[in-house]
């Protein structure tokens, strides 16, 4: 395994002389630069390890494909949020064994199940500059020629990265595109669901407590990597093995306490942070404020349509707790900026600093300045058709019409050579292309979907304004670009279902191995509706890939003033998250929200008992409150405290796709794992506020003592290395 370093003068940009508080996503690459100030916060160990990609800790780090999680014993054992597992829980529970409220415990390997089809263990090996490669010769090329030319050079990258077999590799840019990286990850395929606590404990206090503190949620549970007998990655099969990791992170069994010093390494996924005014604004005028109303008739809708029936109610229960997730997300968002004295304003003060010292710097300034006037026009001609965009995309994005969608655009692209498909489309995607068909049928009631189609159709109809309007779509409707309602909606989508076999597995699979004349003529309604209307899809595509290659021409310029700048002032320079690799660091620490209120950084198991109504969502199952009555555990208690340490707090800088990722020590060790982030945060990755931001972890000390007393999972935390009762 290798790190390769991007050029001097780029490393020379990207790292920073001082950073404010703890703020900062750092690459890997970057620790070394910063081991003044981790030494001065607490870390014991080596900084420079915390860069090497092939040593402890960063080795047994992995990503699921949208949260992080670890290794935690010589056998592939890994460690992660239950919410992150939720996916294979929901995807192995039934209305006769309904794992989600009862919890899972394998005993043997022989009890582990299978996760979901698509489920994938992602191990970092390679992190290399290709920046070069990727952008020499852009200059002078137009927008579309030059999306082009950059996806075909990055799929020309990962197809050599990828030859080796058994590895996914992509094309990461950083900075808007100033640099680009090529991530070689060994790619497990085989993944099992091992153990997790009930709903009870695993999402207690439910939405209510989402994002807030005090927080007594047991978020966590376990899978397991398998490999072939070869020792390389295989599909799932019977005969397959567990997975043996070069190294594995080790729980720790020293006591944390307020003021120590933390790090969680994860692949968090996106930030906001050097955006510009008019991002922000659309993000506050428009963007949060939709996505709040759609996602609330969205969950009331499934509310709504799944009531009295548990089967359908199982197999929307992962989209329920994930659109639950993003809508008090962005909520929080819009209440974070609502708090704040003007955001738009003080990032148009940041422009404001910037331009001004720019116009200091002569030629280059200028030169930098026209690319930033030039970036604001291209991003206002963007948000020209942000709801066609928007509401076209969703009503072809998901369920029946989505699949359809796939299977017709599948045929098209393989009548294509690989080397020429879009992303998403070619050999390597095949599998995960056929997992999606075969897990269609747990999360897919045919009435349900009908009637989420439906709301997202009338979304469609009432918010695009007439110029915007899809003509096809349209027809489809039998409405014309004026109508903001859609008579005889119900018994079109009646017709629909009723006149598609999407719905059935096996039809699904045959049809991925069609071709694009045999789905234009079938008579399937939903692949027709695919049909009429792939020409728009295709457009508007192209139109937004012409739009994506200019602004990837005129972006990076306006990131390199910024890094320029930023580095002048002595501010943090770090790129926005991008679900790549990442490191940030802090302390365990409380914060106060308003005058007089206090938030301590640790809650304990009193807690969960005087939370606990014994009504949703503050259920807690009736042996934790056994054990915790008759103080079994005493060996996982915090001195401090007097009890089992829960939840705790720290001033880490994290954001989603973080969710799993290991909070560690100064040593190195595993103390708890990240699983959310206190409402006061929430517009974080747009603007940072030191005072406020604070990351939630759940305690090991806490998970050893549900384990131990309460699910009896004693045989992993042997697996582990960790003493129990």
């Amino acid at each position: 395994m290798t790190f390769r370093l991007l050029s001097a003068a780029l490393t020379v940009a990207l790292a920073s002389t001082a950073a404010h508080a703890d703020e900062g996503m750092w690459q890997p690459r970057q620790m070394p630069e910063l081991a003044a100030q981790l030494k001065a916060r607490g870390l014991e160990m080596d900084p420079a390890a915390l860069s090497n990609l092939a040593g402890k800790p960063l080795d047994a780090v992995i990503s699921l494909g949208g949260c992080t999680a670890s290794f935690v014993s010589p056998t592939g054992l890994v460690v992660s949020n239950h919410h992150c597992v939720y996916g294979a829980v929901q995807y192995n529970s039934t209305p006769e064994r309904d794992l989600l409220s009862d919890g899972f415990v394998a005993r043997t390997l022989a009890d582990e199940l299978p996760a979901e089809p698509n489920a994938r263990i992602y191990v970092t090996q390679e992190i290399e500059d290709v920046t070069a490669r990727i952008t020499d010769g852009l200059d002078g090329l137009d927008g579309k020629a030059r999306y082009d030319t950059v996806e075909s050079r990055s799929k020309a990258l990962v197809a050599e990265c990828e030859e080796p077999g058994g590895l996914r590799c992509n094309v990461y840019n950083f900075h808007g595109g100033l640099q680009f990286s090529l991530i070689r990850q060994l790619e497990i395929r085989d993944v099992r669901l091992v153990y997790a606590p009930s709903d009870a404990i695993g999402k207690f206090g439910g939405d209510e407590d989402n994002f807030e503190w005090p927080r007594h949620t047991g978020d966590f549970g376990f899978l397991r990597a398998y490999v072939g007998k070869d020792g390389k990655p295989a599909a799932y099969s019977a005969d397959n093995v567990p997975y043996r990791p070069a190294s594995w992170l080790t729980v720790s069994q020293q006591p944390l306490e307020e003021g120590d010093y933390v790090m969680v390494t994860g692949y968090p996924g996106s930030t906001d942070r050097y955006r510009l005014p008019g991002e922000v604004k659309q993000a506050i005028d428009w963007r949060y404020p939709t996505m709040v109303g759609y996602f609330g008739d969205y969950l009331a809708t499934i509310d709504r349509t799944t009531a009295g029936d548990k089967a359908a109610a199982l197999k929307y229960a992962s989209t329920v707790a994930g659109i639950n997730n993003v809508l008090k997300l962005y909520q929080g968002n819009l209440d974070g900026f609502a708090q704040m004295d003007d955001p738009v304003g003080m990032k148009q003060a940041r422009e404001d600093a910037l331009e001004a010292w720019l116009g200091k710097r002569g030629s280059e300034g200028r030169a930098q300045l026209a690319a930033i006037r030039a970036l604001e026009k291209e991003l206002a001609e963007d948000r020209a058709t942000r709801e066609r965009d928007l509401w076209f995309n969703t009503v072809l994005g998901g369920g029946l019409p989505g699949v359809a969608v796939n299977l017709y655009r599948n045929a098209i692209e393989q009548a294509k050579p690989d080397a020429e498909r879009k992303p998403g489309y070619q050999d390597r995607d095949a599998p995960r292309i056929a997992g999606s068909m075969t897990a269609f049928d747990k999360r897919y009631d045919a009435s349900v979907d009908q009637a989420l189609l439906s709301l997202r159709l009338q979304r469609y109809a009432s918010q695009v304004p007439a110029p915007q309007r899809v003509a096809a779509l349209d027809r489809w409707l039998g409405i014309s670009a004026s109508d903001k309602t859609i008579p005889g909606l119900d018994a079109k989508l009646d017709a629909l279902y009723a006149g598609s076999k999407l719905g059935d597995a096996d039809t699904r699979l045959a049809l991925l191995k069609a071709d694009e004349a045999a789905i234009e003529a079938s008579d399937d309604a939903a692949l027709q509706l695919a049909v009429a209307m792939m020409p728009t899809v295709l457009q508007i595509e192209a139109e937004a890939e012409a739009r994506s290659g200019r602004i990837s021409a005129l972006r990076p310029k306006y990131m390199q003033a910024m890094i320029d700048f930023n580095q002048s002032q002595g501010k943090p320079v770090y790129p926005d998250a991008n679900s790549s690799l990442r490191i940030t660091f802090g302390t365990v620490k409380g914060y106060s929200p308003r005058d007089g209120v206090q938030m301590t950084p640790f809650t304990t198991l009193a807690g969960i008992v005087a939370k606990t109504t014994g009504k949703e969502p503050f259920i807690t199952p009736q042996a934790e409150l056994d054990a915790i009555a008759a103080g079994k555990g005493a060996q996982y208690r915090m001195d401090s405290l007097g009890d089992v340490p829960v939840n705790f707090l720290s001033d880490v800088d994290t954001t989603g796709g973080n969710s799993g990722s290991p909070t560690l020590n100064s040593k190195g060790e595993l103390v708890g794992l990240l699983f959310d982030g206190n409402y006061e945060s929430l517009s974080a990755g747009w603007i940072f506020n030191p005072e406020l931001t604070r990351s939630i972890h759940v305690d090991t000390r806490y998970m050893r003592w549900v384990m131990d007393e309460v699910d009896h999972a004693e045989h992993l935390l042997e697996e582990m290395g960790l003493p129990h009762d």
